[in-house]
């Protein structure tokens, strides 16, 4: 068991079907997509009014296509974003922009494609989408009365992009910080090294709301990024302890150090441990004979 608690909040509505209203300039639509990876389902964000702009639009299925058009009614969608591109953000992107005749909005392909081994994540890469517009830190884009800022927070996915919604000081964060769980940082897309520097990087800029790729909002946002650091140093903690432990492998870490965690979640576990453990590598903490991976052997540096 890990000292550090993350203040979680796992009391969500989804209201499924309906534009929830969010702030001034945001409503949400929860996808019906729940699995143990993405809780309720992917939340889609629309930013504006009449003319909107859509952020992570979901997974293409007919029934949450017809879903969306009919929530959005008759308004006008000029831009569809997302945060990165995974199995339940992605691809309902191309098709929506079609629909509508707009275009798509992304930072542009991952830095590392996926690599195959006998541990799989249930949501996985989407390989067909790449955005129309490929977008950068710091990029603005504007509505009636709003401007979307792009950050990239590369750390979940190389990819990965928040946005902030300038007019309500919030942030819609994709996976990059979730209300209900950690986010899983998968190598070699997944970087924990990148994935701490973003994490400060949001921190530091003191956003009143945080809005996640699934789950509730974040209202109480310092505390619970500077909980989510922690938690990742406690980890780091706990594997130098399962190694001083005589334990060399990742797959036999894992049951010990999650033990009171959903055991269907053990292979994206095994994916964040080898991260922690890359950085570690990095950091000359840790040693490892070959290129570090999930079957690889580890010992104290």
């Amino acid at each position: 068991m890990l000292a550090n608690t993350i203040p979680y909040i796992r009391d969500f509505d989804p209201a499924y079907g309906h534009l929830v209203r969010m702030y001034d300039n945001v409503r949400r639509l929860t996808a019906n997509n729940p699995s143990p990876f993405s809780a309720w389902g992917t939340n889609v964000y629309v930013v504006g009014k009449d003319e909107v702009n859509i952020i992570d639009p979901g997974p293409n299925n007919d029934e949450h296509f017809e879903t969306l058009i009919h929530a959005l009614k008759d308004e006008c969608v000029t831009r569809v974003f997302v945060t990165h591109h995974h199995l339940d953000h992605s691809p309902m992107a191309n098709r929506l922009a079609a629909h509508y005749g707009c275009q798509t909005y992304g930072f542009g392909p991952p830095r590392h494609l996926p690599v195959s081994n006998d541990i799989h994540l249930e949501e996985g890469d989407d390989l067909h989408f790449s955005p129309e517009i490929k977008i950068h830190d710091g990029q603005m884009f504007e509505g009636k009365g709003w401007t979307i800022e792009a950050i990239h927070t590369p750390g979940h996915t190389s990819n990965h992009v928040c946005y902030a919604v300038q007019g309500d000081n919030a942030l819609i964060c994709g996976d990059h910080v979730m209300a209900w769980s950690t986010s899983v940082i998968s190598p070699p897309d997944g970087d924990m090294g990148e994935y701490l520097h973003s994490l400060q990087k949001i921190l530091d800029r003191n956003y009143a709301t945080l809005w996640p790729g699934h789950g509730a909002a974040i209202t109480d946002t310092a505390p619970f990024i500077r909980a989510y650091i922690a938690h990742r140093h406690e980890r780091n903690t706990q594997i130098l302890a399962q190694l001083k432990d005589g334990q060399s492998q990742i797959k036999d870490m894992v049951p010990i150090m999650y033990a009171d965690v959903d055991k269907r979640l053990y292979p994206a576990a095994c994916h964040s441990v080898l991260a922690h453990i890359i950085h570690m590598v990095k950091n000359g903490v840790v040693v490892c004979a070959d290129e570090p991976g999930l079957d690889s052997q580890y010992t104290l540096a």
